[in-house]
């Protein structure tokens, strides 16, 4: 059997399944385990695998948000800890588990993983809790939170004369229709922009606070093609970290999505999906730029684009390239429509999973991102078989 187009690794390894929560602003009545178990029982219905018949399992999620030491051990009972199982766990974002169980994979030490990730932002305030992720000695005793340094980031790409209020505005609501064909999004449909939260950014600027879990299978091989139709090919894969202080940084540009683009060969090919984690309007500005994707657009502009193929869409989040063809842009309706802390990463590379697996995409990037603006960036270049 022929393996990924464009594969430069050892072993091809592709996402086979996927699945994900309803995400929603409060679940209350709901433990972590009662959140994460449907979503593990649906990933694996859908290969036919068993928990005894997954090489290694990774999961990813924060202690911050759950107010305890060691709270992902507790999550281990909705996967079944017995018969004993090879496992490990990463304290971000389920993207970078994703990377540890292909890393894996990629040594031979398994042909199969569960990855999954989840967090509950509902019980506490995540605007402070986000603050933990500073600097201890410099920033972190001034309680900067997440929304003050990205509306930082969003005025600077105003002075510079890359955005304005008008053009995050229309990335907010282009999002959020996209995001009415998916029945997961906590919100869909126009949503009005609202009042400043921090001034230039409104309440529809930025991300709704909410809960959510999500999970991933990976199969290496001929495998892989045993347990999914049209496994979705990892042919790249690589994350690249900037300086810890935003102050640091030109908050304008992401040159580590951009690095981590090149050394995944993001760049040797045309995509025709981009799901991009940009938990704030602003911010999909920067990783456009960053990933060559040509400026903003409501569905209707004609904005130049380095990464087109010959393929269509009918998606409206698009953006037109040099005349050949349309890339997708967070079809899904992105972190906008939906972020559920530590797991809306590992979605992006779900949702561009799943439209190669349905035959919506031939190739198409996903990317990730944690820390304040931008700070650590994952970008996975995902391929279908040749049809």
């Amino acid at each position: 059997m022929t393996g990924p187009r464009t594969s430069r690794y050892a072993r091809d390894v592709a996402v086979v399944a996927f699945a994900q929560s309803d995400h929603l602003r409060r679940t209350d009545e709901l433990s972590e385990v009662e959140m994460v178990m449907p979503v593990l029982h649906e990933v694996l219905a859908a290969t036919g695998l068993k928990v005894g018949e997954i090489g290694f399992t990774c999961s990813g999620s924060s202690d911050y948000l759950a107010g305890r030491a060691f709270s992902f051990t507790m999550t281990l009972d909705g996967v079944g800890a017995w018969p004993p199982i090879s496992e490990s766990h990463v304290e971000m974002d389920g993207a970078w588990a994703l990377y540890e169980a292909w890393v894996k994979i990629q040594t031979g030490e398994a042909d199969t993983a569960l990855v999954y990730s989840y967090g509950k932002s509902s019980p506490g305030s995540l605007r402070d809790v986000l603050t933990r992720q500073l600097d201890p000695y410099y920033l972190a005793p001034l309680w900067p939170d997440a929304v003050a340094l990205a509306a930082l980031q969003a005025q600077a790409l105003i002075d510079a004369g890359e955005t304005d209020e008008s053009a995050l505005a229309a990335i907010a609501a282009r999002s959020r229709t996209d995001a009415g064909a998916n029945p997961h999004a906590q919100l869909r449909g126009a949503v009005p922009q609202g009042d400043y939260q921090v001034r230039p950014l409104r309440t529809g600027d930025c991300p709704p606070v909410g809960d959510g879990a999500a999970a991933v299978v990976l199969a290496a091989g001929d495998l892989a093609r045993q347990l999914c139709e049209r496994p979705a090919w990892i042919t790249g894969i690589d994350h690249r970290i900037e300086a810890h202080g935003p102050g640091l940084r030109d908050l304008t540009d992401s040159p580590s999505t951009r690095i981590a683009a090149q050394h995944a060969g993001f760049f040797d090919a045309p995509v025709d999906t981009a799901e991009l984690h940009a938990p704030f309007s602003s911010q999909e500005v920067v990783l456009r730029k960053a990933l060559g994707l040509g400026g903003v657009d409501t569905g209707t502009d004609t904005d130049v684009d380095t990464s087109t193929d010959t393929s269509t869409s009918t998606d409206t989040s698009t953006s037109t390239g040099t005349g050949t063809g349309t890339v997708a842009v967070n079809p899904s309706g992105g972190a906008l429509a939906a972020n559920p802390m530590m797991a809306a990463g590992l979605i992006r590379i779900g949702e561009a999973a799943a439209r190669i697996h349905r035959g919506a995409s031939d190739r198409a990037v996903a990317h990730a991102t944690s820390g304040p603006c931008l700070q650590q960036n994952l970008v996975a270049v995902l391929e279908g078989d040749a049809r």
